[in-house]
């Protein structure tokens, strides 16, 4: 039986790979939710405007016979946020829109709820080698991940009062072809041979392919033991800053110059010049359990590091 699937954020950048994946998947079909009109439908996706992501926002028209909701749409997070206040802007869109949409979602009788929610609501890093799990208590630490983790306890009350059944998906650090901000930054420095003093980090940072992650949303839209989970996902292979580069510089055809700076130096450098938040990402770790994933779901990430790494150089080589 064909399950109808109705998406917000199609044109995200994790939204358009569900598009395609969902696309050519003959077990479901797939409404695509735009803001703005579609240019350039994908063949076998239905498409919609959707209205903007608020506490007002009417979504009646296009929840009629929907069996799943993948709420992929929000407000992000961003650097040296310019708001006057950032909190309420996150929670305008991100709680307030979220749970608009879930609550009119369960009137219309949609089964499921997936929402896209961040590893921010665990936190901003880990500790002597202990991942973050499921079952920890948040802490959040910026107006984003405060956001999220409020939508995720709202959508919990509105599954306990309505039956619909919710599952959470906490994704790290996103990669993929045609990837943005920091991740394309760095591809573009190793491309053009730059010497970065980074090669004596030895931290440990958990990642996620595109590919990876468009794998479990799809997984958490039908598979039973899923409704009213929360999943951690990653690759399942935790990197130090110095090894992702010197991987990335081999899928991109590159030799890695990597200068071997101690990690405390430039933790140092960076307070002199008001970058903590730079030097954490960095020179900190942050890493996940997924042990709850895979066990619940038998769950397994199907694209190696790699291999996911070399996709990600292709199709950045390929628009230099």
């Amino acid at each position: 039986m064909t399950m109808k699937v109705f998406l917000t954020g199609a044109n995200g950048f994790v939204g358009r790979a569900i598009v395609e994946r969902l696309s050519i998947s003959s077990e479901h079909q797939l409404v695509a939710g735009y803001r703005s009109e579609v240019q350039n439908q994908q063949a076998g996706v239905s498409s919609c405007q959707v209205p903007d992501l608020d506490a007002a926002a009417d979504w009646s028209g296009v929840l009629t016979n929907i069996d799943t909701v993948i709420h992929s749409a929000a407000r992000v997070h961003v650097m040296n946020d310019q708001s006057a206040d950032p909190l309420t802007e996150f929670r305008k869109v991100n709680v307030d829109g979220t749970l608009c949409l879930s609550r009119q979602a369960a009137a219309a009788g949609v089964r499921r709820f997936v929402f896209i929610s961040s590893i921010k609501v665990n936190g901003e890093g880990t500790d002597n080698g202990r991942p973050y799990t499921a079952a920890d208590t948040p802490t959040p630490q910026d107006p984003y991940g405060i956001s999220k983790m409020e939508a995720e306890q709202g959508l919990r009350l509105i599954a306990q009062e309505t039956g619909m059944e919710v599952v959470i998906i906490r994704p790290v650090l996103v990669y993929g072809p045609g990837v943005k901000a920091n991740f394309r930054s760095m591809m573009n420095w190793l491309n053009k041979g730059i010497p970065l003093p980074l090669g004596r980090i030895h931290n440990k940072r958990s990642l996620v392919a595109l590919d990876n992650l468009v794998d479990l949303i799809v997984t958490c839209t039908q598979h039973p033991a899923a409704a009213n989970q929360t999943f951690l996902v990653s690759d399942g292979e935790d990197l130090s800053t110095t090894e992702l580069l010197t991987r990335m510089s081999k899928a991109l055809d590159r030799p890695a110059r990597l200068l071997p700076v101690p990690a405390g130096l430039l933790e140092l450098g960076g307070k002199l010049l008001g970058k903590d938040a730079v030097m954490q990402r960095l020179c900190g770790s942050l890493q996940v359990d997924i042990s709850h994933t895979r066990q619940t779901l038998g769950w397994v990430p199907p694209v190696s590091v790699d291999s996911a790494l070399r996709k990600t150089a292709d199709h950045f080589l390929a628009t230099v």
